[in-house]
């Protein structure tokens, strides 16, 4: 859902995303949204700040309030950027800032519906290991490890699609986002602090493909 209160930039967003095969309703409020979001299912929000009625801080604040954990991608004008705090504090999970990049913005949400499902997704066993997404823990025969959030996630996404190849850049894109500093090494440093604490777990492998990525891979 789009939810933005400049008619222009609400159908332009809206046209682009249907262009890539996205059901698309559109709001100019906060208040609108809540009432779409009463009748219809909603996997992603992308939202302005500043909007009559009801602005992004509070449509925010309500939907993590009411316990919703869909993605929100927030839209924002650069003289709005010392506020940005205030809208990761409401539950906001991403951002851009205005005037938007629309194939930006394609990627934006690609990433976030995929950290999404990843997220619902919450748990993988097989054999004798056991993967809980909300603990980032993995138990295994040997007893449990705690992982960091990042390579967790990471492990989660390989051992999740087994046989199917990630590119670092995909991979890079789901676990890290935007964030800056980011680049394809911690993709390879991750892989190998990964590599060395499972090196004995008979269960699964983490598989380079040269020239293209890596795969989790399901033992037999």
């Amino acid at each position: 859902m789009v939810v933005e209160d400049d008619e222009n930039l609400n159908k332009m967003m809206s046209i682009k995303l249907r262009q890539e095969q996205y059901n698309v309703f559109s709001a100019y409020d906060g208040e609108e949204a809540l009432d779409i979001m009463d009748r219809e299912h909603i996997d992603l929000i992308i939202s302005d700040i500043m909007m009559p009625n009801m602005d992004g801080y509070e449509l925010t604040k309500e939907l993590r309030k009411a316990n919703f954990t869909l993605p929100i991608l927030m839209v924002t004008a650069k003289s709005q950027m010392e506020d940005m705090e205030k809208c990761f504090v409401a539950g906001t999970d991403d951002y851009m800032i205005k005037p938007i990049n629309l194939k930006e913005m394609i990627l934006r949400v690609k990433a976030l519906l995929r950290r999404s499902q990843l997220a619902n997704e919450k748990k993988l066993k097989f054999r004798n290991t056991f993967l809980d997404y909300e603990a980032l823990v993995v138990y295994t025969n040997g007893g449990q490890m705690d992982l960091p959030p990042k390579e967790f996630y990471l492990l989660f996404k390989l051992l999740s699609n087994p046989n199917k190849i990630f590119t670092r850049l995909e991979l890079l894109d789901e676990i890290w986002g935007v964030e800056t500093g980011s680049d394809e090494r911690n993709v390879d440093a991750h892989i190998k602090k990964l590599r060395k604490k499972f090196e004995n777990n008979p269960d699964f492998n983490i598989v380079t493909i040269r020239g293209l990525g890596y795969k989790g891979k399901i033992m037999d």
